[in-house]
C-alpha cells in the first residue's frame, strides 16, 4: 500500500510565520506515538522518547492477577488484538480483568485491522506485528533504557460507571496503581488522569503527592461533564456541572491540579480563567497543525498528540525549547 507522506514543508512554514514565545509548555505523545506506531505500545514509547517529548501519556487496566497494564480498552479491541490463532478478536472482546498477564500476553497487538475505520484514521502507523501489551513495569524499563531522566509519565486510569463488571473498582484500581507507581519509582514524575473522577479522588487522599488530572468532553457520546441534564453526572464523583459558573471552577472543587479538556471544547477565555484558578490547562487530542498553532496562540500549558513530529515542528517555528530526543529501541 502506498503511505502518504505528511506536508512537512507546508505546517513548518506555517510554524515559521508565528511570533516567539518563552512559556514553559508540555508536549505529550498520545498513547506514546499512536500516529506512527502501535498505541501504548513499547514501539510507540520508544518513538516518542526517539523523536522527543516532555510527557508520555498512556491508559491503564488491571488484570485478573493484579498488574498493571497499558492499554485503552477495557475489553481488547477488535480493531487491534489478535488471538494466538491469527484472527482478530470478536466483539465483545474479553475484559482485560478477566485475563491473567500470562493470557494477555498471548493476544497480538501491533496491526490494525486492514480496511477497518480505525485503521483509515492513521495510515501513517507502522505495523509491529508480534507486539505485546506491556506493563507499567515494562516501561519504567524502556524510559530507563533510554536514560531519559526527565520524561513524565501521564497515566490514565480507564474504568466506566457505565461499565462497572469491565473493571475492578475504583478503589482497587486507584490503589494498585499507586502502588505500581511506587514501586516502579515514578511516582515524583506522574500525573493521574481520569474521565471517571471517582479514581482521582483515591488519588488525592491515599498519594498527595501525585498531582491528579480532570479529563473532561462536553460533547457526542463520550460527554462526562452532562451539562443541561437533569441529575449529576455519574462520571464527576458526586459534582454537578450544572452547580457551577464554569467548567474551571467544577475541576478546581474537584482537587485536581490540571485541566485536560477536548480541545474544541475551550476558549481563550476559558483557557485564562482555568489558569488564574491556579490549574494547568492540557488539551487533547490535537493532531493538525493549525490547530496546534491555535492552542499555542491560546497558551495552553500542554497539547497531548498522536503526532509528536508535528507538534516539535511547530514549536520549532515559534521558537518554544523542545524536549531532548533519547533514542531507543523497544
Amino acid at each position: 500500500m502506498k503511505r502518504t507522506a505528511w506536508p512537512t514543508i507546508g505546517f513548518l512554514a506555517l510554524a515559521a510565520a508565528l511570533p516567539a514565545s518563552a512559556w514553559a509548555f508540555d508536549l505529550q505523545g498520545h498513547r506514546g506515538a499512536r500516529g506512527l506506531a502501535p498505541e501504548n505500545t513499547l514501539p510507540a514509547f520508544a518513538r516518542a522518547l526517539s523523536l522527543g517529548v516532555h510527557t508520555l501519556e498512556f491508559d491503564t487496566g488491571i488484570t485478573r492477577d493484579g498488574v498493571v497494564v497499558i492499554g485503552h480498552d477495557r475489553r481488547l479491541n477488535p480493531d487491534i488484538a489478535r488471538r494466538p490463532d491469527g484472527g482478530y478478536v470478536d466483539l465483545p472482546g474479553p475484559a482485560i480483568r478477566a485475563l491473567t498477564l500470562d493470557e494477555l500476553k498471548k493476544y497480538d497487538v501491533g496491526t490494525l485491522r486492514p480496511e477497518s475505520a480505525y485503521a483509515k484514521q492513521f495510515p501513517l502507523q507502522t505495523a509491529v506485528p508480534g507486539t505485546r501489551m506491556p506493563t507499567l513495569a515494562e516501561l519504567a524499563a524502556l524510559v530507563r533504557k533510554s536514560g531519559n531522566g526527565s520524561v513524565r509519565f501521564n497515566v490514565e486510569t480507564k474504568l466506566s460507571p457505565l461499565a462497572a463488571d469491565d473493571t475492578v473498582d475504583p478503589e482497587t484500581f486507584a490503589t494498585t496503581l499507586v502502588a505500581a507507581l511506587r514501586q516502579t519509582g515514578l511516582t515524583q514524575r506522574a500525573t493521574i488522569q481520569s474521565f471517571d473522577w471517582r479514581t482521582l479522588k483515591v488519588v488525592q487522599r491515599i498519594a498527595p503527592e501525585i498531582p491528579t488530572a480532570c479529563l473532561t468532553i462536553g460533547r457526542g457520546q463520550g460527554d462526562n461533564l452532562q451539562l443541561g441534564r437533569p441529575g449529576r453526572s455519574l462520571w464527576l464523583a458526586g459534582l454537578d456541572a450544572d452547580d457551577f459558573t464554569s467548567v474551571p471552577r467544577l475541576v478546581r472543587e474537584a482537587g485536581c491540579k490540571v485541566w485536560s479538556p477536548f480541545f474544541r471544547d475551550t476558549t481563550r477565555e476559558s483557557i485564562v480563567e482555568a489558569q488564574r484558578l491556579g490549574l494547568t490547562v492540557a488539551v487533547w487530542t490535537v493532531n493538525e497543525p493549525a490547530d496546534m498553532v491555535l492552542m499555542l496562540d491560546h497558551k495552553v500549558d500542554g497539547i497531548i498528540t498522536d503526532y509528536p513530529d508535528r507538534l516539535r515542528a511547530v514549536m520549532d517555528g515559534k521558537n518554544i525549547d523542545l524536549p531532548a530526543a533519547t533514542p531507543v529501541e523497544p
